[in-house]
Parts: structure tokens; sequence; C-alpha cells
């Protein structure tokens, strides 16, 4: 089972690295580019500096979903989602979609170019949107982070 070892720190390597740039993200970059920059530089800002982090974030979230894919199969794990202490399987795996399809998918070929349109209209109004997605977003993965380690040393509530 050394290939699922070697997958737990691929997991929680890419999983520290996703969740802990969405945070710095949160709380650190976007509060400072709302007090630094005027409304309407503070996309351009904001894309000139994080920018970088969104690819590694794309590499962080397809590692940690397929690690995780590998970890469950590799140990026959899949009764765990039917398992109510378990919710927090899910909580990853809802999560990991969400963050999937927003990086993967819509960042690309929709959101990004609707940003730029409305940021040019309404600069307060996406920057506020912004910042509040990224908070729920971080307040969903703090929860399901804290479940996930609680649950993976037997704490199941």
């Amino acid at each position: 089972m050394d290939d699922v070892t070697i997958a737990r720190v691929i997991h929680i390597l890419a999983v520290l690295h996703w969740i802990g740039g969405l945070w710095l993200v949160t709380f650190v970059l976007l509060p400072a580019v709302g007090r630094m920059a005027e409304p309407a530089r503070r996309l351009e800002v904001f894309e000139a500096i994080e920018g970088r982090f969104s690819v590694q974030a794309r590499v962080s979230v397809v590692l940690a979903g397929l690690s995780g894919f590998w970890m469950t199969w590799r140990m026959d794990a899949w009764w765990r989602f039917a398992e109510p202490g378990y919710w927090w399987m899910h909580a990853m795996v809802v999560l990991w979609a969400i963050f999937a399809v927003i990086l993967l998918i819509a960042e690309p070929l929709v959101l990004h170019a609707w940003f730029h349109r409305a940021a040019a209209s309404r600069p307060e109004a996406v920057y506020r949107l912004v910042l509040r997605a990224h908070r729920v977003l971080a307040a969903v993965a703090a929860v399901t982070v804290a479940g996930a380690v609680a649950g993976a040393h037997g704490m199941l509530f």
C-alpha cells in the first residue's frame, strides 16, 4: 500500500496549496487590492498578482482529485459514501467539483471575459461579488477540511 501513502502525501500537499492559496487570496490579497487600488483598476491589479496562482491552483485541484479517487479506489472505501458519519467524503467531492468547474471550465471559458466586461461598468459591484464568493468558498473549505481531518482520525459526527 505504498501507493496509497504516496497518494495521501500528494493529496494533502495539493489541498494545502489549493485551500491555503484560497485563504491567502480571500483574506489577504482581495482586501489589500480593495484598499490600494481605485475601483476601476482593482481587476487589473488582482489579476496581475493572482494570475500565477490560478495556474498553480488548477494543478493542485487536479492532483487532489486524482489522488483522492486513487485512495478511495485502492482502499475500496466507496462504502463510506453510504455512511452519514462520513459526510466529509461528500463534502470533499462537492468542494472539489465546484473548484474543478470554476478553475478548469468556467473561468477560462466564461468568467474571465464576463468579469472584464462587468468590471468596466460596475467595478465596485464586481469586486464585492468576487470577495463574497471567495469568502463563501473559504468557509465551506474550512468546514470540509476540519471534517475530513477529524473524520480521518476517527472522529465521526
